[in-house]
C-alpha cells in the first residue's frame, strides 16, 4: 500500500482550524492502529440505523484484520453495506478510518504466520490466541478486512488535525 495523501480536513467556520498548522505524519498514526488493543466499528443496519461495535483486531500491511462469527450483527449488517468505521478508543488522540470490510480469502504462509504472530502479542495475555491455522479454509474463519479509504486524526484539535486519503483503496 502507498502512503496516504495527508491534508487538512475541512471543517466549519468556529472550529478554529487553521490552514497552516502542523500535520500528523501517517507514520504517527499507523502506530496508533499497531499498538492498540481496542477498536470500536461502526457499520449501518439494513433499515439504515447505525450499529456500534467493540472489536480486537490487527493493523497489518495496510489494513484492519478482525475476526469473528458471521452471524453477529456488524457481519450481517456488512452483507449489505461494505461501508464502514473505525475508531480507536481515546478522544483526545483520535484516530477515525473510513473505508470498506470484506471477508477475506483463505490465509496461509508468511501472511498467516504474521497474522498469528500479530493477535497473540496483542491478545494472549487477555485469554484470547487463535490457532495458527484459523483462516486457512473457505469461510477464512470470519476472517475480515478493513481497508481504508479516508481517515483523521489529532493529538491536539484543532492544532494538528489531519485528513489521510488512501488513493488506492478508494470505494
Amino acid at each position: 500500500m502507498s502512503s496516504p495523501r495527508v491534508d487538512r480536513p475541512e471543517m466549519p467556520d468556529g472550529y478554529g482550524m487553521k490552514p497552516d498548522g502542523p500535520l500528523l505524519s501517517w507514520v504517527t498514526v499507523e502506530l496508533r492502529l499497531i499498538e492498540s488493543l481496542h477498536y470500536w466499528l461502526s457499520t449501518t443496519r439494513p433499515e439504515g440505523t447505525p450499529h456500534v461495535v467493540p472489536r480486537w483486531g490487527v493493523w497489518l500491511d495496510g489494513a484492519f484484520w478482525y475476526d469473528g462469527s458471521p452471524m453477529t450483527r456488524h457481519v450481517r449488517n456488512l452483507q449489505t453495506n461494505t461501508a464502514c468505521a473505525l475508531h480507536l478508543e481515546s478522544g483526545s488522540e483520535t484516530t477515525i478510518l473510513y473505508g470498506r470490510s470484506e471477508p477475506s480469502s483463505p490465509v496461509v504462509g508468511d501472511l498467516a504466520n504474521r497474522l498469528y504472530a500479530e493477535f497473540v502479542r496483542k491478545y494472549a495475555d487477555l485469554g484470547y490466541a487463535p490457532p495458527r491455522d484459523a483462516w486457512n479454509d473457505e469461510l477464512a474463519g470470519g476472517l475480515r478486512i478493513l481497508r481504508p479509504s479516508k481517515g483523521l486524526a489529532w493529538s491536539h484539535f484543532p492544532e494538528d488535525a489531519t485528513r489521510f486519503t488512501f488513493a488506492d483503496n478508494r470505494p
